[in-house]
């Protein structure tokens, strides 16, 4: 029952505890050969002080029974005896430490790899796959497989060590018990077993019903600590009353983790109070035997000490031996889950060529349809339009019409569900995506900035690839001059607080003029604007993409926007509704056509005409009417011009 819980996972496979244990020892051999060694050494020395002081325990009590059997002065073998065990196991106790220590940061490095391994296939996975909830939940499983030392990855390397401690161990008890009774060797290991059995089932129904369902509790747990600690939502937060709503919401998930957590402590106090039963049925069994062969059999003490301690270790050790194979299970699965993540199919055309370097990109759709996985509904609907090589179009639509949609398709961050998107002839699923990746310079109204300095901001690379002069002339292009100069560093000035506590922030204008200037520095031949200049007023928006569409020269461009102020200087206007193309033309023979795109026209003209705002009402702010002004000026040239 329990194994069919966890295929209910779709994107999870269960590899197998052995085949687990070569990958993780491959892992080894790759990263750290050394570790391998010195797991060997280990087994070895631990083994033998596991038996050291049972043995001499033994040689001890004859020699004093045989001094007093033999009226003798056993004083001066006795202390040699203590002397030599003591130097032995100083020489042990010295190697153990070495070797531990050794293997510590060595296990440590190989975890820092497999992150490494893990982080980088998180980098190449499709946009599509990150906004799936079945692959972040996976994703947030492969990291807890990897962030500890105690669990997954590294655990499992800690367990292959201890197991093989436990096995010699186990194997020098049986050496020593069968001469005692080889049936107690049976008894001990069936009991063991069964003990085993129910710590086995204990453990994968706690993994299942505990850890994976608490996979999303963790993700949602960090996200609401990590906004509460974003500097760049601080002033929301506090200015909107939100930390009774952050602190509530922070409780709640916490308390689900805490059910969580508490049934996890049920199951394990059940298992202890099951091993305490075996335990004292194995020990009755053990010392009735014991007491026999000494009364019937006359075994001597020493012998007895030597069996008690034995069978003690030979028990902890096999014992042991269970407890790591149920904890190889249980980093086993963790393993799959890392090995799953890690075996996430790339949706990229396995046999993509190479895109060649075009002079030309003319992009074709052709009955184009797409909907989001898991939705009915279709958001883009039978789209035919094709982009010339060169050419400036506008998308305009009210929101939710398509438009970022048809910009995802584009820039292939998803591939349609029907028709084709051409370039140059050829469908854009022939290339490789990397390749298709590298000609766009995308500006979204969302813009992400880094904990790096400002230059890197603009060239999205390394220091010793970033052109700080190139990058400081396209920030100054997009109308962030008086800001560089502002700044103690200039270019070179850090952005946020998280790393650098000198770390400057941006105003939402600043970050889009930001956008600007790495898609101007980026220089690809397609550039991309989904409503970059949403923080941006009509006038500012107006001048902005004027300006830009100077910039960019002869290149083909992208427009986005539920306000117009793009279209009168490109070459075409696609008007979405409700994910259909419903117009398509120049501006002005869309105007004359009198339909959805000129009535979208005309509503938002009037919203800047007569000194009034969008709710019509009286602008009193003289910079702002002077804007206006200037917008209804414009606006009016336009019609001047078009009639």
């Amino acid at each position: 029952m329990l194994k069919s819980e966890k295929k209910t996972d779709p994107l999870v496979h269960e590899y197998g505890l052995f085949s687990n244990i070569v990958y993780i020892i491959k892992k080894i051999l790759k990263y750290k050969k050394s570790l391998l060694v010195l797991i060997l050494i280990a087994s070895i020395s631990s083994s033998a002080m596991k038996y050291i002081w049972t043995f001499i325990g033994k040689y001890i009590i004859d020699l004093i029974q045989r001094s007093i059997e033999t009226n003798t002065n056993g004083l001066n073998p006795l202390l040699k005896l203590i002397t030599l065990t003591s130097l032995v196991e100083l020489l042990a106790i010295a190697v153990n430490s070495q070797v531990s220590n050794k293997q510590w940061y060595r296990c440590i490095y190989v975890r820092m790899m497999i992150i490494k391994e893990r982080i980088a296939k998180a980098l190449t996975l499709n946009y599509q796959q990150l906004e799936s909830s079945d692959t972040l939940d996976l994703m947030q499983k492969a990291m807890n497989a990897t962030n500890n030392e105690s669990d997954g990855v590294e655990g499992m390397i800690h367990s292959i060590s201890d197991e093989l401690i436990s096995l010699t161990s186990v194997l020098v008890g049986i050496g020593i018990i069968i001469t005692l009774n080889p049936l107690l060797i049976l008894v001990i290991f069936v009991l063991i077993t069964i003990q085993f059995l129910f710590m086995n089932y204990i453990q994968k129904k706690d993994k299942i019903e505990t850890w994976d369902k608490l996979a999303p509790f963790w993700r949602k747990i960090y996200y609401v600590e990590q906004k509460t600690q974003d500097f760049s939502y601080g002033k929301d937060i506090r200015l909107y009353n939100m930390n009774s709503w952050l602190k509530n919401k922070q409780q709640d998930l916490y308390k689900t983790k805490h059910e969580h957590i508490v049934k996890s402590k049920n199951y394990w106090i059940a298992n202890s109070t099951f091993a305490l039963f075996i335990n004292l049925i194995r020990s009755a069994i053990i010392y009735s035997w014991l007491i026999y062969s000494v009364i019937e059999k006359g075994m001597s003490i020493g012998n007895v000490l030597l069996y008690i301690g034995s069978i003690e270790t030979f028990s902890s050790s096999l014992l042991d031996f269970f407890w790591k194979i149920s904890q190889f299970k249980k980093q086993s699965l963790q393993v799959d889950d890392f090995r799953s993540f890690m075996d996430l199919e790339n949706l990229e055309n396995k046999d993509a060529i190479p895109l060649p370097k075009f002079d030309k990109w003319t992009f074709t759709f052709e009955n184009v349809s797409f909907k989001y996985p898991n939705q009915e509904n279709y958001s883009l609907k039978n789209i035919n339009l094709t982009i010339p090589s060169g050419e400036k179009l506008a998308i305009v639509g009210l929101n939710g019409a398509g438009k970022t949609t048809f910009v995802k398709l584009l820039l292939r961050l998803y591939d349609v569900t029907e028709g084709r998107i051409l370039l140059n002839g050829v469908d854009v699923k022939e290339y490789k995506k990397d390749d298709y990746f590298k000609i766009f310079s995308p500006i979204f109204q969302d813009v992400q900035i880094f904990a790096f300095p400002l230059c890197e901001n603009v060239s999205m690379s390394e220091p010793e690839k970033t052109d700080s002069k190139l990058a400081e002339d396209y920030l100054r292009s997009a109308g962030l001059g008086e800001k560089i100069d502002s700044l103690p560093k200039g270019v070179h000035t850090e952005l946020l607080k998280v790393i650098e506590e000198d770390g400057i922030d941006l105003s939402g204008g600043e970050k889009q003029k930001l956008a600007l200037a790495r898609a101007l520095y980026k220089n690809a031949p397609i550039v991309v604007l989904d409503e970059p200049t949403a923080a941006l007023d009509a006038l500012a928006e107006y001048h902005l993409y004027q300006n830009f569409n100077k910039m960019i020269g002869e290149k083909s461009a992208v427009y986005i926007s539920h306000r117009l102020s793009s279209t009168r200087f490109c070459d075409k206007v696609a008007m979405f509704m409700n994910g259909n193309l419903v117009e398509y033309g120049t501006h002005e023979s869309l105007l004359q056509k009198n339909g959805e795109y000129a009535h979208m026209f005309e509503v938002q003209a009037q919203y800047y005409k007569d000194g009034k705002n969008a709710l019509g009402e009286e602008i009193t702010d003289s910079t702002t009417a002077e804007n206006i002004s200037k917008l209804d000026q414009i606006i009016s040239e336009g019609d001047k011009n078009e009639q």
